[in-house]
C-alpha cells in the first residue's frame, strides 16, 4: 500500500513540474496599432505595460515582451514581441512571433 502511494506521489510531482510559465501574458490584438516611426515608447508601455526584458542593440534600446507555457498533455503556446527605439524613443522596428495559429 506505502509503495503505490509513493509511485502516486513521484507521478504526481514530476506531472506538476513538467508544467509551467515564462514571461507575462500579454494581448497580441493591441500589436495592430504599433506603427514604425509613429509609435513613441510611451504608447508602448501604455498598451502593454512593463516589458519582460529591457535591453541595448548598437546603442539603441529594446523592448521583449515574452509569453512562454507548456504542459505535460497538450500544446506549447508561445508569443514574443522585440520592439527597437530609435534616439528620440519612437519605434524604429519590431518582430511578433507565435506558436498559435
Amino acid at each position: 500500500m506505502k509503495k503505490t502511494q509513493l509511485n502516486t506521489v513521484m507521478f504526481l510531482v514530476i506531472f506538476l513540474a513538467s508544467c509551467g510559465t515564462v514571461g507575462k501574458n500579454f494581448d497580441s490584438s493591441k500589436l495592430k496599432s504599433i506603427q514604425n516611426n509613429v509609435t513613441s515608447q510611451e504608447e508602448i508601455f501604455d498598451r502593454l505595460g512593463a516589458p519582460f526584458k529591457k535591453g541595448i542593440e548598437n546603442g539603441q534600446v529594446m523592448w521583449t515582451y515574452q509569453f512562454d507555457q507548456w504542459n505535460a498533455v497538450g500544446p506549447t503556446h508561445s508569443k514574443d514581441l522585440v520592439i527597437l527605439f530609435d534616439k528620440e524613443n519612437i519605434v524604429k522596428a519590431y518582430r511578433y512571433t507565435t506558436s498559435n495559429p
